[in-house]
């Protein structure tokens, strides 16, 4: 089978990608009640590895950020209760929209002294989190959020944060899955983004009208430093892509500081602590990564 990183053939699609991570763990006890209620109705049943980080310190909230097109679009923040002016981290979902997963990532970075935001890209277009069936929501949502609208939509959370008790000066974003390849496409975009780490984002996409760009394509834009993190068993993203995007990088003088970690035996969604999908030994690997990778670049001269 070919191996030429434009050829679509052996990925597999981002709705199949999902289902097929599913099956590993399977042992793994599953939990209900209302802590499960919180996660996307695609996402269940959720696994009893779901990490519940505590809000003890913290100051969260549902807000609503007034966009470009006069949309009011949703987004949760969380941020230390006794700090001001802390570094901005927007945090992009997967396709599952914000529901309790990546509520809880903006808790583990508010701990770590972020303004952690997490705008919902998909609101214009429906609920994501009540939708039951992974094809469905891809179909009906996802494939319907255009590149456009998503990259202005991360402008505006920016823009309010820091008008919102955050330094809007110091940027971080990070994202999984669908948000990962976001990640890519916004260090391209913005300017004003101190560093990125895209969790397992597509490099090479099917091209679509509202979805029109590519991130290997994108490579000779990015303006800020990006961590890709990558799982070795990831059946929509080959290794192949992977070594084509790695050899971009280095082509266009952005490798250092960009660059990527493939963890071993990680499967498409090793981080989602809520699936059977998650690694912990990769997730633990890589959030220390984030961590330091955001220090580096975000938090500098604080």
């Amino acid at each position: 089978m070919s191996q030429h990183p434009h050829d679509h053939s052996e990925r597999l699609p981002e709705d199949r990608n999902w289902i097929s991570s599913t099956g590993l763990n399977r042992r793994r006890l599953l939990i209900g009640g209302t802590f499960a209620a919180g996660f996307a109705a695609a996402c269940r049943p959720v696994s009893s590895s779901a990490i519940q980080t505590s809000a003890q310190g913290l100051a969260e909230e549902s807000v609503s950020i007034p966009t470009d097109d006069d949309f009011a679009m949703p987004a949760f923040v969380a941020r230390p209760a006794d700090t001001e002016n802390a570094p901005v981290i927007c945090v992009i979902h997967e396709i599952f929209g914000v529901h309790e997963w990546v509520r809880d990532i903006c808790r583990r970075f508010a701990k770590a002294g972020y303004y952690a935001i997490a705008p919902d890209l998909f609101a214009r277009h429906g609920d994501a989190t009540k939708i039951p069936e992974i094809k469905q929501l891809v179909d009906t949502i996802v494939s319907k959020a255009p590149d456009t609208q998503v990259l202005a939509d991360i402008d505006a959370a920016y823009a309010w944060a820091g008008s919102h008790g955050a330094n809007g000066t110091r940027r971080g974003i990070t994202g999984f899955c669908w948000g990962g390849r976001i990640v890519w496409l916004y260090a391209a975009h913005s300017p004003n983004l101190d560093a990125g780490v895209a969790f397992y984002g597509r490099l090479v996409s099917q091209k679509t009208a509202l979805q029109p760009l590519s991130v290997i394509e994108e490579v000779t834009k990015l303006k800020a430093p990006v961590l890709g993190q990558y799982g070795a068993l990831d059946k929509g993203i080959p290794l192949a892509d992977v070594d084509a995007m790695r050899a971009a990088l280095k082509q266009a003088g952005k490798s250092p500081p960009d660059e990527i970690t493939v963890h071993p035996g990680a499967d498409h969604g090793f981080m989602a602590d809520y699936r059977p999908s998650y690694d912990e030994a990769a997730a633990t690997a890589a959030w220390q990564a984030t961590l330091g990778w955001f220090d580096r670049y975000v938090k500098k001269g604080k």
